[in-house]
């Protein structure tokens, strides 16, 4: 099945453009946006200092002393790329959504009403720098996939060329924010596939049995086809979902609300007939019966979470669009249509021991967000790993509901070797070491210790024996932030029981915290 002909207008780095939008500063100004510790967006003047995506954030403020900085923000990113689709859909009917800065739309009819498809694309340009005041790079292509990467060097590829123009590019072009294929591409480069030429050389039954549904779906974008073999079918009307609201909804945090629970609503009707959305419609009607739609393209079958957000996301660019283009009226109904679905397959559980508590999962997620509505989306986190070095250092807490990065597996100097404690305090418990004759045990300039370690009183325990110790070891940390020499050292201890049936219990230390020289309970060990 050769792919349907798309134009895909392409909005470069536009995490920073929304973010420095958002801010009010120049998008001419070098900035930069985080994930963790990690930049994942930056601006071109950024990039002329040497700033790249993936750098560590201390990294890119040293080569960039005065670069802005942001926090990835989903959220904002779909808030402010609304103007941009509609922009383009002034010009041409069908447009979706594949991302915040992407958008895909048939090129066919309006290619013709215009005289061909460079006269459209010129068009696009200019329209959306008129409307939205943002640049635009525009590609066409047979294909999303094709579409994509000819838009950020804005080629037009030739009907039928799609397989010969993709087939230099590099393989590490198959790893798309929207379908995330890192470990399959690092495999493949394992291999000595260069290209996506050598790898759509490779036969389709072999790609299907080493690497699964991901890698045969990965070998049909390199050979220029479409996403998926024509088993896809249009679902029946009585799969929409839908809410009305009396009174009506004005509030963006209401707003959001109802599309996260409608968004599960949806996901729950299409997993009990074994189906799942790739393309989605979001409608909206006003009490002015003012009409709003528009259509979510992805690459990968969505999740009950990417429905959600994607429910979110529309909804609340809607109702924070300038004045000219807002509703004038509160939403007295919202509907949710997949427009395109396949086989549900691909969202089945990875672990098939997880299967029997599916159930439990999706109850305390309702309840989990029943407290949101009670207390505010702070309420209920979840812990997550991040990239750093200290016990403390690697936690990050991310509301109920909030996209979670990837967890953070790259090298970090100084990082506490496994395994890590597996109780991290709140709060800064102060440790007074003693050695055999009841002196204090600190560190020496040459990071030693003035002495043995033999007792330890925690505060508001009974001393505690040592048994045992190990270090001392320098702590790499932060010392660039105001206040703090980066003086500080590390020990682990091994305490008596102090109580019967207590037992014995491993502690790290840490000496030498902003808040004074002292031992500071930074871990216990289980």
């Amino acid at each position: 099945m050769s792919a349907v002909r798309l134009m895909v207008v392409y909005c470069p780095d536009w995490p920073v453009v929304a973010a420095t939008a958002a801010a009010g500063i120049p998008v001419t100004r070098p900035a930069a946006v985080y994930s963790g510790n990690r930049v994942v967006a930056c601006s071109a003047a950024a990039r002329a200092c040497g700033v790249r995506r993936g750098m560590a954030r201390r990294a890119a403020e040293s080569l960039c002393e005065y670069v802005a900085r942001f926090d990835q923000d989903a959220d904002r990113d779909a808030r402010l790329f609304e103007p941009v689709a509609a922009a383009v859909e002034r010009l041409a009917v069908g447009v979706e959504v594949v991302r915040p800065g992407v958008v895909a739309v048939p090129v066919a009819g309006a290619a013709g009403y215009f005289g061909g498809e460079e006269q459209l694309g010129e068009r696009v340009v200019d329209e959306v720098a008129a409307r939205a005041g943002v640049e635009c790079e525009v590609g066409v292509a047979d294909g999303l996939f094709a579409a994509t990467l000819a838009a950020r060097t804005g080629q037009l590829v030739a009907p039928g060329a799609s397989a010969q123009f993709l087939a230099p590019r590099a393989i590490g072009d198959l790893d798309q924010p929207e379908a995330p294929r890192a470990t399959l591409v690092a495999s493949l480069r394992q291999l000595g596939l260069r290209t996506l030429g050598a790898f759509a050389e490779l036969a389709e039954r072999d790609v299907a049995g080493r690497f699964g549904a991901d890698g045969a779906q990965a070998h049909r974008l390199a050979r220029g086809l479409s996403e998926r073999p024509p088993a896809r079918r249009r679902p029946p009307p009585e799969l929409a979902v839908q809410e009305s609201f009396d009174p009506p909804l004005e509030r963006v945090d209401a707003a959001a609300f109802v599309a996260k629970a409608l968004g599960e609503r949806l996901h729950g009707v299409l997993a009990a007939r074994g189906l799942a959305c790739t393309r989605l419609a979001v409608r909206a009607v006003t009490e002015a019966d003012e009409q709003f739609a528009r259509v979510w393209r992805c690459a990968e079958p969505l999740t009950a979470q990417g429905i959600a957000d994607r429910a979110r996301w529309q909804c609340d660019s809607w109702l924070t669009r300038p004045p000219s283009g807002r509703p004038t009226a509160g939403m007295v109904r919202l509907v949710l249509e997949p427009e395109e679905t396949v086989a549900g397959a691909a969202l089945q559980l990875q672990l098939t021991g997880r299967a029997e508590h599916a159930d439990a999962d999706e109850r305390a997620g309702r309840a989990f967000t029943r407290v949101q509505a009670l207390l505010g989306p702070d309420a209920v986190v979840t812990a997550q790993l991040v990239g750093g070095r200290g016990p403390s250092d690697r936690v990050r807490f991310v509301p109920w509901g909030e996209p979670r990065d990837a967890d953070d597996a790259a090298p970090w100097p100084g990082r506490l070797p496994a395994p890590a404690p597996a109780i991290v305090p709140h709060s800064k418990t102060p440790v007074v070491v003693r050695d055999v004759d009841g002196h204090e045990v600190v560190p020496t300039e040459r990071q030693g210790l003035t002495g043995v370690p033999a007792v330890a009183e925690v505060e508001g325990r009974p001393p505690s024996p040592v048994l045992g110790w190990a270090g001392p070891w320098r702590a790499q940390t932060a010392d660039w932030r105001p206040g703090n020499t980066g003086d500080q050292t590390r020990i682990q201890l091994l305490l008596g029981e102090t109580q019967p049936g207590r037992g014995d219990t491993a502690v790290l230390l840490l000496h030498g915290e902003l808040s004074g020289p002292q031992w500071i309970l930074e871990g216990v060990y289980r």
